[in-house]
């Protein structure tokens, strides 16, 4: 494959990176996690009239109805920005509609163009993280069953971020016959608030009874589906958070003087950052050969690029961004500095991918499979 992009995802990042370096600035940042609001609302509608988040969405809803490499190329400016806004979880939903849904639900994804709603995703469950597997491909513990002339689900959902925010979630749950794939209302689902090491909302499912809507047949192609485009969406944001930060030390360290000379000409620091650059083109790679592969419809070669990239997202790439902080001094562990923040995107999207040991424990299976 061929690892650049083409002239429609330059522009799409170049388009990304001029509004989102304008409106994401630092200023704005602080205000933000200053007040009580779950998301920058304006910011939302900012994307929604550049046509950001249309972009990946269906003809049908009056996207552009591109695919998981410009899904790809939006999420990762969203982590170099580290932008407050519920933008991976509705972009991962609406990718998955747009394949896997009925023209109906295609159509109505036309308010997220619009930035009126925004989607969440709820692929993990407690004690388990979704593609984690010494199991892989079992059923979700979450079951539905139909029951009159639609379904319900029984069962819980791990932290699922900007669950009460959304219009519908995704559901993953096991049917009689196989894997199927739900949107619920959150309304009708009995949502916990749950912490994130980002300060974003978050919230556990807990359902009983509660109606969903099959997205796709039950025989776990859309749930698959899901799973591999979350991963996707999941390691797009850690590649430009992991950017973000490699971009903040730099510039650090260029200016920094101790004993009258630059931090950037000390050989040791020099290793280190290089380090750092080595992490974040490793995970580019696994990103970009597993969002092709996904666009290509070569869905079982894109399942070992996304675990690598996993456990690239919550090692190598992990430990990267603990050696900004390091190359910062004390000031990296400053809360009010910049640099925390992508520390904490960090943090939490290894902490949604479930560690090191479940990556492996997925790459394992792949193997044996």
């Amino acid at each position: 494959m061929d690892f650049n992009l083409d002239e429609t995802q330059t522009d799409l990042r170049e388009l990304a990176v001029d509004l989102l370096g304008g409106e994401v600035t630092q200023a704005r940042l602080e205000a933000h996690e200053k007040g009580d609001a779950p998301y920058d609302a304006a910011l939302w509608r900012s994307l929604a009239q550049a046509g950001l988040l249309g972009v990946c969405l269906p003809e049908e809803a009056g996207g552009a109805g591109l695919g998981p490499v410009e899904m790809a190329v939006v999420l990762r400016e969203i982590g170099a920005h580290v932008a407050p806004v519920p933008a991976e979880q509705s972009l991962v939903a609406a990718q998955v509609i747009t394949r896997y849904g009925s023209r109906e639900q295609r159509e109505a994804l036309a308010p997220l163009a619009d930035g009126e709603i925004s989607l969440a995703v709820a692929p993990s469950e407690p004690g388990r993280v979704f593609g984690d597997l010494g199991e892989f491909g079992a059923p979700p513990l979450t079951t539905a069953r139909e029951d009159g002339a639609g379904w319900v689900l029984d069962g819980a959902k791990g932290t699922t971020p900007y669950a009460a925010q959304a219009a519908r979630i995704l559901v993953p749950a096991a049917t009689a016959t196989g894997g199927g794939l739900f949107l619920v209302d959150p309304a009708e689902a009995d949502l916990r608030p749950a912490p994130t090491s980002t300060g974003e909302p978050a919230a556990t499912l807990t359902l009983k009874g509660t109606p969903g809507e099959p997205v796709g047949a039950p025989d776990g192609t859309a749930s698959g589906g899901l799973r591999r485009l979350a991963l996707a969406g999941n390691i797009a944001v850690t590649s430009g958070v992991l950017a973000g930060a490699l971009a903040l030390t730099t510039e650090y360290i260029r200016t920094r003087k101790q004993f009258g000379r630059a931090l950037a000409e000390f050989q040791a620091v020099t290793v280190q950052i290089a380090d750092v650059y080595i992490a974040g083109r490793a995970l580019d790679v696994a990103v970009w050969s597993g969002a092709w592969r996904l666009a290509e419809g070569a869905d079982e070669e894109a399942e070992t690029d996304l675990a690598v990239g996993a456990l690239t997202a919550t090692d190598q790439a992990l430990r990267a961004l603990y050696t900004c902080q390091h190359l910062h001094g004390g000031i990296g562990v400053d809360v009010t500095y910049p640099l925390h923040r992508y520390f904490a995107w960090g943090k939490h999207h290894a902490h949604l991918l479930g560690g090191v040991e479940a990556r492996l424990d997925t790459i394992g299976a792949l193997v044996r499979c």
